[in-house]
């Protein structure tokens, strides 16, 4: 059976998951995390995209990005799991799927939707009991928007400049937003399978482009 057509838009802004294959471990230490985001920033560059937010877990990885096409966001990451892939079986061998089928993506409104899915990926450590507090996890853009800490790898989100006119007071904002309660996994999961985040309005002139949900886990669609 053919492989579903990702839905695209153009200028679009994406949350994208990536996971290792049956949830294994992707990154075993500080050179492999850091490969990655090296890989990351070049292909950020090669294929014009813009990194708003990102987390690297252990096994799989979230990125909120902006892409001009479609294509280029398949190529992009394309080549970058591939690349990664490579990099990996040199370092520690294995044969078979490294990572688990392809990405996952789904669309997200600007406004208060871009910042909060921010917000869910930034505090992905703390969920999971690896750290108390999202500063702690050094492999995340949340110190950059919290305390404005340099990264060639992160565009700005255009939300956060609209926090406050005052670069201090934007940091104090955003860290106390990020204390608030946010999206939980099983809605994260929802929104992958709708394939869009965002208002009413916003889904529903998605789905009048083409946009259609996924069908459930069993490759059937729900009984009417």
């Amino acid at each position: 059976m053919p492989r579903k057509a990702r839905f695209t838009v153009e200028n679009g802004i994406y949350h994208v998951m990536a996971r290792g294959n049956e949830k294994r471990k992707i990154f075993h230490d500080e050179d492999d995390f850091g490969y990655y985001l090296k890989l990351l920033k070049n292909n950020k560059d090669e294929y014009n995209l813009k990194i708003y937010h990102y987390i690297l877990m252990i096994n799989h990885v979230h990125l909120i990005l902006k892409s001009l096409t479609g294509k280029l966001l398949s190529e992009a990451m394309k080549r970058l799991n591939v690349s990664y892939t490579w990099y990996y079986r040199k370092k520690y061998a294995g044969i078979g799927h490294f990572f688990q089928d392809r990405f996952k993506s789904f669309l997200i409104q600007n406004g208060k939707y871009l910042l909060e899915c921010g917000r869910y990926v930034e505090t992905n450590a703390v969920s999971a009991g690896i750290v108390e507090k999202p500063e702690q996890y050094k492999w995340s853009s949340y110190r950059v928007y919290a305390y404005g800490e340099a990264s060639k790898l992160v565009d700005i989100n255009p939300e956060y400049e609209n926090l406050s006119s005052d670069e201090d007071t934007r940091k104090i904002i955003y860290r106390e937003f990020v204390k608030q309660k946010c999206f939980e996994k099983r809605d994260e999961n929802r929104f992958f399978k709708t394939g869009a985040y965002g208002s009413k309005e916003f889904i529903e002139e998605l789905k009048n482009k083409g946009l259609k949900p996924a069908w459930s886990h069993s490759g059937q669609p729900k009984k009417k």
